[in-house]
């Protein structure tokens, strides 16, 4: 038996303990935890500096006033602490079609503690101990950095489906806040569901949104009806009464004289306190009518002079057409199907194969309508938006933004980040892209059911008389047919003809610029010496470019280099040294439109910026210095 010393001992344990665990409660926040695997990133990242190079051989170029896009090869880590350089705040959406970590999609993790082992990375099976672990790690970093991509009024939309839905949702809280969430789409993936499941039909998928500030946010599902009446009495509301001036209302009562008094039917009716006259289909006079309406007078008054048209119906209903009924738009549903002319992965499938001209498999394709549909949401009403998709695919996000642009005459400019994992980028992204920018042609087939039947016992027991059938109608209708064939599939016999025919597709246009990650210096950022920090302002010109949009290369020398769209130059002077100064000058005093100017210095201001103080049209910027910082910002968060 314990001694009455070592009772008192046990309870002061036991109220350290509870201490413990009410401080725990108070600190700790709802949300989600797991095993935060270190990623291991190729040596050169680990050591260097990360940059973008052009590949000018694969640029794509149309003199067609439509936007440049912008095309990176690359792990998608390397590419977003780029971007987060050239494009912070500047992103007006986001689309993801992360790996759905299922334990068959390919997806694998460079586990760092392991990496001397598994060099390439480590394949996650569904019974993996680390499964979630590894996939939570790898999307935290990523999300980290894309979250600062976005504009205030900005949003992310995520593809995924069961197997990481709720892991998803906490960690998207996580790191967008979970005040910032819109919501989830569902999103009808197939028409059938496989029935290889003894006890799902996996027929949807979700998307889940997320605002970079929710208060700044709205998005468009669809225009509203241009044409749509909207009641102006409703039962629900209190009676008062209002006065239409003269020739204001249009009425489809036939042409002549009604006397006032009540009209309609129940809570709804109408009580005209004075006649009226009807002709060609408006009411002549003044008219002042007593009912349930939905609006006061000051606000009928403005409406009218605006331009908005009362209606009277044929049984007494009162409606408007309001003036600004064309600009009124509704949200999105929550629902992605057939309704909204978005299609299916089948749909997705035949679309990438007609495209590359092949019948091979994709991994889970997304359909166009999809992501045009999601980028309508939020672009619809926006000059210039920008698209940015870093788990690029496939490409159907750059072909939604390029058909969008051809549609209302916008211009979108889509960035799009892809790994060659599996040669994806060399024979599906980029020759994708580059079809449909050019357009091409392709044979299609066209397909008709000439006969449709039920295979029921009491057919089957006439199979003489149907075979007898089908020949006959093959007789009749075969020479309008390149091929007739049967099918029987699920208790259905049919007979479909064919016909191969020569389509084309149309060119869409627009211009494409193809970049690569790439790496300088000897040093990570908190280790980066000044040579490393002159490399990278040497190396940095493409980087810059993309930060102004100005894609065009018009000039490199050892000292400095320019760039240019219509609008405006980049011009760059990379060296410490002033021996190609005068002529930099000269050729910048030379430029008629605005300069971005970027000066080499070793802090954030150079001694050169007195060189350019006669200029008046440029804007003075330095390197490497403030790459650096933000490079530095990105390797704290992944060292933390």
């Amino acid at each position: 038996m314990a001694t009455e010393k070592e009772l008192y001992a046990e309870i002061e344990a036991l109220k350290k303990k509870l201490e413990v665990a009410n401080n725990r409660i108070k600190t700790e926040k709802y949300g989600i935890t797991w095993l935060d695997v270190p990623e291991a990133f190729e040596e050169d990242s680990e050591n260097q500096l990360p940059i973008l190079t052009e590949l000018k051989e694969k640029a794509i170029k149309n003199e067609d006033g439509k936007p440049t896009h912008i095309l990176i090869e690359g792990d998608n880590y390397h590419s977003l602490t780029c971007l987060n350089y050239t494009h912070k705040g500047k992103v007006d959406l986001i689309y993801i079609d992360p790996p759905y970590n299922t334990g068959t999609d390919g997806f694998r993790y460079k586990d760092k503690r392991v990496l001397d082992k598994y060099p390439d990375g480590t394949d996650v099976p569904k019974d993996s101990p680390l499964r979630h672990s590894y996939w939570l790690s790898f999307m935290h970093k990523r999300l980290e950095l894309a979250i600062d991509l976005l504009k205030e009024d900005g949003v992310i939309y995520v593809s995924i489906d069961d197997n990481e839905q709720a892991n998803l949702k906490l960690l998207m809280d996580k790191v967008f806040i979970e005040k910032n969430f819109i919501g989830t789409f569902v999103w009808e993936k197939k028409r059938k569901g496989s029935h290889l499941s003894k006890t799902f039909r996996s027929m949807t998928e979700y998307v889940l949104c997320y605002s970079k500030d929710i208060s700044k946010s709205s998005l468009v599902g669809e225009k509203a009806y241009a044409d749509k009446w909207q009641p102006l009495a409703k039962r629900t509301n209190s009676r008062k009464t209002l006065t239409f001036p003269k020739n204001t209302i249009v009425s489809k009562l036939e042409d002549g004289k009604y006397t006032k008094g009540s009209k309609g039917k129940g809570t709804s009716a109408l009580n005209f306190l004075n006649d009226f006259t009807i002709k060609k289909g408006i009411i002549v006079d003044e008219i002042k009518v007593d009912g349930p309406f939905v609006w006061q007078q000051s606000k009928l008054d403005s409406e009218i002079k605006l331009g908005t048209i009362p209606s009277l119906s044929t049984k007494f209903g009162f409606n408007v057409l309001r003036s600004d009924q064309g600009s009124k738009t509704k949200t999105p549903s929550s629902l992605i199907n057939k309704l909204q002319n978005v299609g299916t992965n089948e749909d997705a499938y035949e679309e990438l194969s007609r495209i590359l001209n092949t019948e091979r498999g994709f991994d889970y394709p997304k359909p166009t309508s999809l992501i045009k549909y999601l980028v309508q949401t939020q672009t619809m009403f926006k000059k210039n938006p920008i698209i940015l998709d870093f788990f690029a695919g496939t490409g159907t996000t750059g072909q939604a933004v390029l058909e969008l642009n051809k549609e209302d005459n916008n211009n979108r400019q889509f960035i799009l980040v892809t790994n060659n994992e599996n040669s994806i980028m060399d024979n599906v992204t980029y020759p994708r892209l580059n079809r449909v920018i050019d357009g091409f042609n392709y044979e299609g087939t066209q397909k008709e059911i000439i006969l449709k039947k039920n295979i029921t016992w009491t057919e089957f027991k006439k199979a003489e008389k149907t075979i007898e059938k089908i020949t006959k109608l093959k007789e009749k209708e075969g020479s309008k047919w390149d091929n007739i064939k049967i099918e029987i599939k699920d208790g259905i016999l049919k007979v479909i003809a064919e016909n191969t025919k020569q389509f084309k597709f149309t060119s869409l246009g627009n211009s494409l610029r193809y970049y690569k990650t790439d790496f300088v210096g000897s040093n990570n950022i908190l280790s980066a010496t000044d040579e490393d920090k002159s490399t990278l302002a040497h190396k940095a010109g493409y980087l810059l470019s993309i930060a102004e949009n100005t894609l065009e290369e018009i000039e490199l020398s050892s000292c400095y280099q320019m760039f240019e769209n219509d609008n405006k130059v980049t011009a760059i002077y990379f060296k410490e040294e002033l021996t190609e100064m005068e002529t930099f000058l000269e050729k910048v005093e030379k430029i008629d439109k605005p300069i971005a100017l970027y000066l080499f210095s070793w802090g954030n201001r150079s001694e050169f910026e007195a060189l350019f103080d006669h200029l008046e049209h440029i804007t003075i910027k330095t390197i490497p210095q403030p790459i650096l910082e933000i490079y530095k910002r990105i390797y704290n968060i992944v060292t933390i």
